[in-house]
């Protein structure tokens, strides 16, 4: 999880804070220099803490305590207040596109920083947001960068014009009146991987700039590099009037420094993060949002319109049926995995969750999961139906078809018979057709990996 460790160290400040009737400047230093440290073994750039923590200690020792808020919450508001700005404000992280002319997107960047993926993933996002994006193959250097390009815009049915035996500014200009000819309103320009001191190479991309005048570039920076990413990303803004950021490997940067230090040094908004592997795991920065995960207090509002654009609403109406009528059964619990693995793992749908995403207890992953499917799917359709009627013998033998044990299947059984008598006490379903219950009881024993 993105800065769990940072979120960790700070829910144990404000914990801490909040044992306080009253906040002293010694109460303040005190949560200051933990916040200081804790930023630090984030991997946070140090004059971004100096200045970020100054900010925080000047407004946490002249603050009113509310009689609404406690001391613990009024310097949770305020690491609040001063995070959002810290990761760029608000209303700035959005694309800059012109609705009557094509817009041209610019990719940049070091080699191996996944440029192609996030070109396909950004054309997918702006697709669904009622665009016509045309991806444009300006890496001619890389084995099979072409190709790549071509089979993840496939499969994200996504148009890809190339011409390999072009120059990467020829293939610009082409690309540029293939698509005002065939009515696309944004191009995305996958460039070639660069490292700074190849004149040549960055020379290149200054010309595909002057030609092509794009409306944004963006500067692929890898999460995972900490540190090192801030120092490309001013070195690639010295040269290109870099626009914003795209921050890869998002999920895996449990630190989350580089986040921090790059808006701060570079001046420059983190627009898009790329949280997974899929054509589909890309979502648009938003501060606030980030903030409140940083502070533990979960993303709700980004998991719901995930939920919103994943979920099937027929089998989700189709489900809540079943729950009402006490009818829910195997094939039914299922078909729930199916739709609720469509926003993303399980893990990182408990990230934003609120009180949730920072809690090492937890310890679901998607192997437990697998683990659950591989005993469902080995059951017949009269067992899922008819849960019931699986006795001791089908146990064994619906343990031995998925390579768990037999105490595994007793465990699966009991828990789904808990969640149907849990369903018909408590009633029934939210608006998507789950209820807000207890799919995650099933994963607490770790019995299923």
């Amino acid at each position: 999880m993105v800065f769990q460790n940072l979120t960790e160290k700070l829910s144990e400040v404000f914990r801490k804070l909040g044992s306080k009737g009253r906040l002293t400047e010694a109460d303040v230093r005190v949560a200051v220099r933990e916040i200081r440290i804790a930023l630090l073994e984030a991997d946070v750039n140090y004059l971004v803490v100096k200045e970020f923590t100054e900010k925080i200690t000047e407004r946490a020792q002249g603050v009113e305590i509310t009689k609404s808020l406690t001391p613990a919450q009024m310097v949770i508001k305020i690491v609040n207040e001063e995070l959002i700005a810290l990761l760029g404000g608000k209303g700035k992280n959005s694309l800059k596109l012109d609705s009557k002319n094509l817009n041209v997107i610019m990719l940049c960047g070091l080699q191996g920083v996944g440029k192609t993926t996030q070109a396909v993933k950004l054309a997918l996002h702006l697709k669904n947001k009622g665009n016509s994006p045309l991806l444009a193959a300006c890496d001619i250097y890389r084995p099979a960068a072409i190709k790549q390009l071509e089979v993840l815009g496939k499969k994200a049915k996504i148009g890809v014009f190339s011409e390999s035996e072009l120059k990467p500014q020829e293939i610009t200009k082409k690309a540029i009146n293939f698509a005002k000819n065939h009515g696309n309103n944004i191009l995305i320009l996958d460039t070639a991987g660069r490292l700074h001191t190849n004149e040549d190479l960055m020379r290149e991309l200054e010309d595909i700039d002057s030609i092509s005048n794009p409306s944004e570039i963006l500067l692929v920076l890898d999460a995972m590099t900490g540190q090192d990413a801030v120092s490309e990303a001013e070195i690639f803004n010295k040269r290109l009037n870099v626009t914003g950021i795209i921050l890869t490997k998002f999920d895996g940067d449990t630190r989350g420094g580089a986040a921090l230090s790059v808006i701060y040094t570079t001046g420059k908004p983190i627009k898009f993060v790329g949280t997974g592997e899929k054509v589909s795991d890309i979502e648009q920065f938003r501060p606030d949002r980030i903030a409140s995960r940083i502070l533990g207090m979960g993303d709700i509002l980004s998991l719901i319109e995930k939920t919103e654009a994943s979920i099937d609403k027929e089998n989700a109406e189709k489900i809540a049926k079943k729950i009402s009528e006490n009818k829910f059964d195997f094939e039914d619990f299922l078909l729930a995995f199916n739709q609720i693995k469509k926003i993303g793992s399980f893990k990182s749908i408990l990230e934003r969750l609120p009180n949730i995403g920072s809690l090492n207890s937890t310890n679901i992953d998607d192997k437990m999961v697998s683990g659950i499917e591989a005993m469902i799917l080995s059951m017949t359709p009269q067992e899922r139906q008819n849960p019931e009627i699986i006795s001791s013998g089908r146990r064994f033998r619906i343990a031995a078809g998925s390579g768990k044990k037999v105490s595994d299947v007793n465990e699966l059984v009991k828990k789904f018979e808990d969640m149907r008598k849990m369903m018909k006490q408590f009633g029934i379903t939210g608006k998507n057709g789950f209820k807000k219950g207890n799919f995650g009881s099933f994963f607490k024993f770790g019995k299923f990996r």
